[in-house]
């Protein structure tokens, strides 16, 4: 069994913001995988299915961001899941736009959702897959930053990112967590050269 978890706030208001690409990634995972994610359960929206004869679930927290633990704690323990299983997809400040991330565990970093799942479940040994949103200016309020949707100019780009993101994901499910590190890690016109 193996679960990937996005990371968002729900509501209409937060729709394609910097903080919810890992909502709009699993709503592409939803579409690729065929897994309808309208179950509700363990304070989240969840789908259930199948790849390669192994359950997968698709998770979207539905706690906001900074509780993002709650409902992955609640979830992993209800279907006795172990938090090695669990890809958590989340947008980071810290790398380049539309740079992705993978990691097989680590520290939360400055990411509050993170730091929920980590101390919600006691760990930080599950992968996580990151997705570069930009940087903030420094005068700008981080808040504001993460809640903000993108500008126009960079639209087109980080749909091409979110859509090698869910490709990323597919990678990890399928041939593992170091698989997806060698082949996704960088940005997209990196890796082509």
């Amino acid at each position: 069994m193996k679960v990937i978890v996005g990371l968002g706030n729900p509501g209409k208001q937060y729709e394609n913001t910097r903080h919810n690409v890992g909502f709009n990634v699993i709503d592409l995972l939803s579409q690729v995988l065929s897994i309808p994610v309208n179950k509700a359960k363990c304070k989240g929206l969840y789908g259930q299915g199948t790849r390669n004869g192994e359950k997968i679930f698709l998770l979207k927290p539905q706690t906001y961001m900074n509780n993002s633990g709650k409902s992955v704690q609640e979830f992993i323990r209800y279907f006795n899941i172990p938090i090695q299983d669990v890809l958590v997809l989340v947008d980071d400040i810290d790398i380049d736009f539309t740079e992705i991330k993978i990691k097989a565990k680590g520290s939360a970093g400055t990411h509050n959702g993170l730091k929920s799942i980590i101390a919600m479940t006691g760990s930080q040994d599950f992968p996580r897959l990151k997705i570069g949103v930009g940087k903030k200016h420094p005068e700008e309020n981080l808040a504001n930053f993460v809640l903000g949707r993108f500008p126009r100019d960079q639209q087109e780009e980080m749909k091409q990112c979110l859509d090698r993101a869910a490709e990323a994901a597919i990678a990890i499910l399928d041939h593992g967590v170091s698989y997806g590190m060698n082949h996704f890690n960088g940005k997209a016109k990196e890796l082509k050269s």
